[in-house]
């Protein structure tokens, strides 16, 4: 299933995308809203599958519509740097022996077609398209018997807008460079898990005003998703509407030549993987 949600700010509505790819079906009969709460509840999700495979689902008008994130009330947003071959070598980095971790704040997190704001006194923002994973099970300690991908609610995809600047020349943490105002476009489905059978055969494709700077696959990330699941849970509780961004391939600006082309206020970005859809965003000055 490709579950949205639809309507302004604070005010989305739970749909479903029909098979057509076009209709949108209203979910609000059946949920409150897209969240932790549904995807633990698996007699929840089977009574949506239900109903929309027998043709009962509303529809909802789709023209104008705003697009909000998939996923209501993030819990948390776990991140994994360097985590393809091809990013490693285009920054001048050693590939890691272990998964690289960072947080964004759950409220960087806006909807696949925002406006994002270049932060006031930036001049490296930048982009990378990220297969995000969206967990539908509390997992701890998953150990080698377990498979990670049964913890996996759906998939969807995560802009990991990120300052470098404040990211690598201001000192302490990384979290200067990633935590800034709406760095999270996510959406604009959550594929339920059983529509992306392997997550490792995904590529993922950006463009900064019409020019494709990444064209990437999953196929290349130095920990897959089930490791990058089974490591995260060894340091960290995972919850039902935590987020993990898996990291980005190679074309991001921080890897180009100089001058490097960072993002400016005006200029447009649009991302897509396969079977998750399309994002696009304007950005325009804090």
């Amino acid at each position: 299933m490709k579950l949205l949600r639809v309507g302004a700010p604070g005010a989305e509505r739970p749909a479903l995308l029909d098979r057509d790819g076009t209709t949108l079906r209203d979910l609000s009969g059946l949920t409150a809203d897209i969240d932790a709460a549904l995807l633990a509840d698996g007699p929840a999700l089977a009574r949506i599958r239900a109903a929309a495979d027998a043709g009962e689902l509303p529809v909802l008008p789709a023209d104008g519509v705003r697009v909000g994130p998939p996923l209501a009330r993030v819990g948390k947003v776990v991140c994994i740097g360097l985590n393809y071959h091809d990013h490693a070598a285009e920054t001048g980095a050693q590939p890691p022996a272990e998964p690289v971790i960072f947080l964004k704040a759950a409220d960087t997190v806006v909807g696949p077609y925002d406006t994002v704001l270049v932060p006031r006194g930036s001049h490296k923002t930048d982009w990378e398209i990220e297969l995000a994973v969206v967990i539908g099970r509390t997992a701890r300690y998953l150990g080698e018997d377990e498979d990670p991908l049964a913890y996996v609610a759906g998939y969807t995809i995560s802009h990991d807008v990120s300052e470098r600047e404040f990211q690598i020349e201001r000192g302490g943490t990384w979290d200067k460079g990633k935590n800034c105002e709406t760095f999270n476009p996510l959406g604009p489905w959550l594929v339920t898990a059983d529509e992306v059978p392997d997550p490792q055969t995904l590529r993922l494709r950006l463009w900064v005003n019409g020019e494709r700077r990444q064209n990437g696959s999953t196929a290349d990330q130095i920990f897959p998703v089930r490791e990058v699941v089974r490591y995260v849970s060894r340091f960290m509780t995972l919850y039902p509407g935590d987020v993990i961004n898996t990291g980005t391939p190679a074309g991001v600006a921080l890897g180009q030549p100089e001058p490097k082309p960072y993002l400016r206020a005006g200029d447009v970005v649009e991302l897509e993987v396969d079977a998750l859809g399309r994002q696009r965003q304007e950005f325009a000055q804090a």
